[in-house]
């Protein structure tokens, strides 16, 4: 069965059995060298840095399939409350971002 995950604290049509705890999936990415200069010319002449978009939705990709691997290991069928965070570390010579994807692991089974 795949996991459900929602944004909300609740599942139509089940309920929580038991809370099981925070769960995350953490991971910084830095540009490629042709994903920086791609965006560093982009960055002279505007518009949508779209190498940056790239890494960007693989970082968060990734976070989301850790966060499901941590759910998992605590016996979870679901992830309720889903959240990400992304925040930037380190200057411009050297920067990367930081993607935090969270939510509370719970057990549901069907109303009844």
């Amino acid at each position: 069965m795949p996991m459900a995950v929602t944004t909300t604290f609740t599942i139509e049509g089940y309920r929580i059995r038991q809370y099981l705890g925070v769960v995350r999936g953490i991971i910084v990415r830095a540009p490629t060298i042709t994903q920086g200069f791609l965006g560093g010319l982009k960055s002279i002449v505007g518009g949508n840095i779209g190498s940056y978009t790239e890494m960007c939705e693989q970082a968060r990709q990734h976070a989301y399939d850790l966060l499901l691997d941590h759910a998992r290991q605590l016996g979870a069928n679901a992830i309720v409350g889903l959240r990400y965070d992304a925040s930037e570390i380190g200057g411009k010579a050297s920067s990367a971002t930081e993607v935090l994807c969270y939510g509370t692991a719970v057990v549901i089974e069907p109303e009844q």
